[in-house]
């Protein structure tokens, strides 16, 4: 009777080692391809052979770069792999070239596409882009600019730990994914760096943002077309444009935005806040079951902000009322001081009004005193205290 108890236990735990082994024995270290974590070395092909490898494995594989640094051009990892299981793990930094036309026209420095089960996890992406930020500065005529992370078309992603500095455009970019986990990361670039966008998610369902610090020269977070089920918890925003849907309703037909959640959100000294925007145009685009819940907000300019003639820089703008309809947005428990008089706008298309729009328990002051608020076609209810006085139809 004993040895059969014992012979129960021990089965079990045999197979417990044996398939740690198994999810252990396929590791690729960057080192044994020929990557230098010298910072001047080009380790593009080593990372490339390295990951061939491993997508090419029917286990689970991790792919190491060591502490160091790690010079890449612009690296496209491609799927389908074998395995759904795949962990490139980085104790070290990867370093973009300091020359910004080396990748500022490759659209990605680091692109995942076509993917399943790829887990990033800590390590810095160093994108150099200061010199492209200034060159667009000086009216030059200069590259668009890479995004520093970038997965497209791919599901069961998790992004841990990382750390991205001084992308030359976006930082991190999630496209046509689904079953996206971004957790514990920090961006960070200057806060006039210019479309340095923390973390834009678009065309992509079931993306979860969580325990994040975020400063960039744009939107700490933007949403665009397309986005479904998206939960933004625990994050840090300054400098920055805040976080904002949109811009929408820049193409005719154009997928909408929908169950986005926003909470426990700390902004500092921010250009914006909570903003929704869209151009100045006909569209088929829409914002619909919105929760913004839970913000604390420091010497934001324009805390609580809806905008739906929107026109950046000196575009051409045609002038036309908004297409994008806007409905069922709940601001909850929304504190904090404003650096403008005006803490709440709601510029509404006087085609499609803003309707459902809710204010529950906010309160926003100017120079210690009860902020302003001006709405344009904007429909909606309040409760609680409302501190400016609201000004829903």
């Amino acid at each position: 009777m004993a040895r059969t108890s014992s012979s129960r236990v021990l089965l079990p735990l045999l197979v417990m080692v044996f398939s740690s082994y198994l999810a252990t024995a396929a590791q690729y270290n960057v080192l044994s391809y020929g990557a230098k974590p010298d910072g001047i070395t080009d380790s593009t092909n080593a990372f490339l052979a390295a990951w061939a490898q491993a997508c090419s494995s029917v286990s689970p594989s991790t792919i190491y770069a060591p502490p160091g640094r790690f010079y890449l051009r612009n690296v496209a990892f491609k799927g389908p792999c074998k395995n759904n299981a795949t962990v490139v793990r980085i104790d070290g930094t990867l370093q973009a070239p300091t020359d910004y036309r080396v990748i500022g026209s490759a659209g990605n420095w680091v692109f995942f596409q076509n993917v399943d089960g790829v887990t990033v996890s800590g390590g810095i992406l160093d994108g150099h882009g200061s010199g492209l930020w200034d060159c667009k500065q000086s009216g030059k005529n200069c590259p668009s600019g890479a995004t520093t992370l970038g997965f497209s078309n791919s599901k069961n992603i998790a992004i841990s730990r990382l750390t991205s500095l001084n992308s030359q455009m976006f930082h991190i970019v999630i496209n046509g994914c689904t079953n996206v986990r971004i957790q514990g990361v920090r961006v960070m670039a200057s806060g006039n760096s210019p479309n340095t966008d923390g973390i834009h998610v678009q065309l992509s369902s079931n993306v979860t943002i969580l325990n994040s610090k975020i400063g960039t020269g744009d939107d700490c977070v933007s949403i665009g077309a397309g986005t479904t089920n998206l939960w933004i918890e625990n994050v840090v925003c300054g400098p920055g444009h805040g976080i904002s849907i949109g811009s929408l309703g820049k193409d005719l037909n154009e997928p909408g935005v929908k169950n986005v959640t926003v909470k426990t959100i700390t902004f500092i000294g921010t250009q914006n806040g909570l903003r929704i925007k869209s151009w100045g145009r006909p569209s088929s685009g829409f914002v619909r079951n919105v929760l913004f819940q839970h913000a604390v907000m420091t010497s934001v300019q324009n805390p609580i902000v809806i905008d739906q003639n929107y026109c950046p820089g000196n575009r051409n703008c045609p002038g036309q009322a908004s297409g994008v309809e806007i409905s069922d947005v709940i601001y909850q428990d929304i504190k904090g001081t404003s650096a403008t008089q005006i803490a709440v706008k709601f510029d509404c298309s006087m085609k499609f009004p803003c309707k459902g729009i809710r204010l529950e328990d906010v309160e926003l002051t100017y120079k210690n005193q009860p902020a302003g608020a001006s709405c344009n076609n904007a429909a909606g209810t309040t409760s609680g205290v409302i501190q400016p006085d609201s000004c829903l139809a």
